[in-house]
């Protein structure tokens, strides 16, 4: 089966009118798909509102019990919620999850590396691609937060990229599956010129950039997940501006 995983940033999700022409597009595509979304500055925006302070590190969040509360509330309900209830506005047949509901992903705790304690973070252990296959099979559009959970009761939060990358890995083994990773930008950029667009990234390069400081921050995790999934299996991961969706625009990354 043709399998499209579409992972949508928290600055699109923020702005309404990126939102619409994301989902827009995301319509169109043919076959089965699933959306995978992100959230982060909303967290941080409603954490700030509660005297919560968010503190990043390497591009991830360093997540306490009480940013826990905050991301699970943010992610899994307003975030969510906003975006299935779109979808279901045009026409697609969407449902809502976190990696605990249907037990879609499992995961556990990071551990603490060189001194650091991302707290209720979680690394994945496991995607139940036959789960999701439940879903695509009812002609259903999984929509999925960047929650998922250990197994004993306690929901970790989880980077989306991550998750977009293991689940079209898990869904790869037995699937055709082509991951888009869409965000505020029409790709990886060279410098701060929209018209810099990276046309191809492979582990070499990626090492390259990373070394020469040209790719840093939020976008390391991300073409992190994106090498890794190519390297998987994954038929082809492409990162690109959110209304370029479905036009081969973008970065391109390769084995």
């Amino acid at each position: 089966m043709k399998i499209t995983i579409v992972k949508v940033g928290g600055a699109v999700v923020e702005d309404p009118a990126q939102l619409t022409s994301l989902l827009e597009g995301f319509k169109k595509i043919e076959g089965a798909k699933i959306l995978v979304h992100g959230g982060g500055r909303r967290a941080t925006k409603v954490a700030a509102a509660l005297g919560i302070e968010s503190k990043m590190v390497g591009g991830r969040r360093i997540t306490d019990a009480d940013m826990l509360e905050v991301v699970t509330m943010v992610y899994g309900g307003l975030v969510n919620k906003n975006i299935v209830a779109q979808l279901q506005a045009i026409g697609v047949d969407a449902i809502g999850l976190t990696g605990a509901d249907m037990n879609v992903i499992r995961s556990h705790r990071r551990p603490i590396k060189d001194g650091i304690d991302f707290g209720f973070v979680g690394d994945v252990d496991a995607v139940d691609a036959t789960r999701l296959h439940t879903l695509i099979d009812a002609h259903l559009t999984p929509v999925l937060a960047p929650l998922t959970h250990n197994g004993t009761g306690t929901i970790l939060n989880t980077n989306a990229d991550t998750i977009a990358s293991e689940t079209a890995r898990s869904l790869a083994k037995t699937d055709d599956v082509t991951l888009v990773y869409c965000f505020e930008k029409p790709g990886v950029l060279a410098n701060p010129d929209d018209n810099s667009v990276i046309p191809t990234i492979t582990r070499a390069s990626f090492q390259r950039l990373t070394a020469d400081g040209t790719i840093s921050g939020g976008m390391l995790p991300k073409i992190e997940n994106a090498l890794a999934a190519v390297e998987a299996g994954v038929k082809k991961v492409v990162i690109t501006k959110a209304d370029c969706l479905g036009n081969n625009n973008g970065t391109i990354i390769l084995l």
